[in-house]
């Protein structure tokens, strides 16, 4: 008996699986970006997201046939570029049954300086005088212009202290591009003696040791939040075998941090000068600098700037690469900075290894803030016991204080390391604002904590904060007075970080919507409040869900009296 396996032969498929690509938009996309068939070299994954930039400026948003066109011109699978798409707040996915967005759009800034300077009710009164049609308002997190809130985005361009009547002008009359900034030319930074130390580096004049021995005894440590000695990670970096790379973080989303944008667009050959600097310490492969697509003025100050590098001999056209975020806070974390560099969503990697061993294209990678490097050719000129001399209260260095909130003088206050609060507001700020008592403060921007009105002679500095439950992180500091509502304040820093957490583990995902639910409640229970922030603090994956507590947890500590003063109560 025999039996017979043989089985029907199926149909082949007339077509692949999903919707049929449309011609015409892969001819757009070319014309657009270049052929990639005579270009192979535009299909790298890393250029994914500079890639969709280039689309969404060209039309103002993503429809799904042009992402369709994209994945076919990379060879990427769809659902690669369509997660990577829908990632990133500032790119407009939209679908097959959706209109598109209206011409322009009005971005509210609603993070806590702008919130209490009424950009709630800005919000409102530009919806009601705005045709939807022509017009979408949308919120949007942190702009970096603290200390001009509030501040609205028409198209490009930012209007700081903005009222309805001056934003609806400007989008009248469409002024909707960034407006031009004066900055230093390369002639004029090297007649002042600018790039002198990146020449004597590369002559030999200047030997790695010795300009590490000088970034230590100056004290110079990573200026972005975690404070990381900058001499220490160079080693770390320089003991892995090569090719490494040098990575800036450009992307501070930090709510109240707007410091880098100051340096960056007042002084960018500098900044060029000390990540050249550093790149060259390491023998990089190549640098890239990772920008916040909240900058597009400096993104322009930046692409000229390397330009002259490029046309002077000083740098190599190609090594200083230039990149854009695409409005996401956690990419201010090291490794989701080198996910998004690399074209994928950014979410932070689990470590070891650490970037320094394995980070972008998985090769030894050196990550310093914008300011770190800033520093290193004034460190050198003047000398490592300047720097170290400037501090106060037995503190050393110098800091760039993001202050703003209830001062006379908000802005970027260059102080003297170890400052108190009361010291800066007196000496730098002008005092407080008029009518305003200080009530609280936050030392280091949403995550850095807060703390009252009587714990402001604490000095300000890495290591001096956390016995207080804070840390000072980019030095982001944002001023509350008496006539500032604390339930507020909460609900406000707990919604960006549940609208900014990537989403990849449960405990940042969940528990920033759990905690911003509890404190939207009646009555503040502070034991499950406790419980939720001790899990996010120990069992998040990086920084986001970890500091995410830090604020409630000062309130419930040390605002109690004033929380029920405010009609808060709290059981527990």
């Amino acid at each position: 008996m025999s039996l017979n396996t043989e089985t029907p032969r199926r149909g082949l498929r007339a077509k692949p699986r999903g919707r049929e690509l449309d011609p015409a938009e892969l001819e757009r996309l070319r014309a657009l970006l270049g052929d990639e068939r005579q270009r192979p070299e535009l299909r790298r994954h890393d250029l994914l997201i500079e890639h969709l930039h280039v689309m969404q400026d060209d039309r103002g948003h993503l429809p799904l046939p042009a992402l369709r066109a994209l994945a076919a011109y990379m060879k990427l699978p769809m659902a690669a570029v369509y997660e990577t798409a829908t990632f990133y707040a500032h790119f407009d996915v939209i679908h097959d049954d959706q209109a598109p967005p209206p011409a322009l759009t009005l971005r509210v800034c609603d993070s806590l300086s702008c919130q209490i300077a009424g950009a709630e009710a800005l919000k409102a009164e530009l919806e009601a005088g705005t045709d939807p049609e022509a017009i979408r308002v949308l919120r949007a997190p942190c702009m970096g212009r603290c200390d001009n809130a509030p501040v609205v985005e028409v198209g490009h361009r930012h209007i700081g202290r903005a009222n309805a009547e001056a934003v609806l002008a400007a989008a009248a009359a469409g002024e909707t591009d960034p407006e031009p900034i004066e900055w230093q030319r390369l002639e004029a930074y090297r007649a002042a003696g600018g790039y002198r130390l990146l020449q004597s580096c590369r002559d030999g004049e200047v030997g790695v040791e010795a300009l590490m021995t000088e970034l230590e005894q100056a004290g110079l440590r990573g200026l972005g939040g975690a404070g990381f000695p900058t001499f220490r990670k160079w080693a770390f970096v320089r003991q892995e075998p090569a090719p490494r790379y040098c990575v800036i973080n450009g992307d501070e989303g930090e709510p109240g941090t707007f410091k880098d944008r100051h340096y960056l667009e007042h002084a960018p050959h500098r900044f060029l000068e000390g990540a050249l600097v550093s790149a060259w310490a390491i023998d990089a492969e190549a640098l890239y600098i990772y920008l916040r697509d909240e900058y597009p003025g400096v993104h322009t100050v930046l692409r000229e700037a390397i330009a002259e590098l490029e046309r002077s001999g000083l740098a190599t056209p190609g090594y200083i690469v230039l990149r854009r975020g695409a409005g996401a806070y956690i990419c201010g974390e090291e490794s989701a900075l080198i996910e998004s560099l690399e074209g994928k969503p950014g979410k932070p990697r689990h470590r070891p290894p650490f970037v320094a061993q394995s980070g972008l294209f998985n090769r030894p990678t050196l990550v310093n803030n914008v300011e770190t490097v800033y520093w290193i050719p004034l460190i050198h000129e003047r000398g490592a016991e300047w720097f170290a001399a400037q501090g106060r209260h037995g503190r050393k260095g110098l800091r760039s204080f993001s202050v703003s909130g209830r001062v006379r003088k908000p802005g970027v206050h260059l102080a003297p390391a170890g400052i108190t609060l009361r010291e800066l507001i007196d000496e730098f700020c002008g005092g407080m604002a008029e009518g305003h008592r200080l009530m609280a403060y936050l030392p280091g921007g949403a995550s850095g904590g807060i703390l009252p009105a009587d714990k402001a002679d604490i000095p300000l500095d890495f290591d001096t904060l956390q016995p207080h439950g804070c840390f000072i992180g980019s030095a982001a500091v944002i001023v509350l007075s008496d006539k500032d509502d604390l339930r507020s304040v909460a609900t406000n820093l707990l919604a960006f970080f549940a609208d900014e957490s990537c989403g990849q583990c449960t405990p940042c995902r969940v528990g920033c919507d759990k905690m911003l639910g509890l404190l939207e409640r009646e009555q503040w229970d502070a034991d499950a409040l406790q419980r939720l922030a001790r899990l996010m603090m120990d069992a998040s994956i990086c920084g986001l869900g970890q500091a995410a507590p830090n604020p409630v947890l000062g309130l419930l500590k040390d605002f109690r009296g004033q929380l029920a003063a405010q009609n808060v109560t709290i059981k527990g």
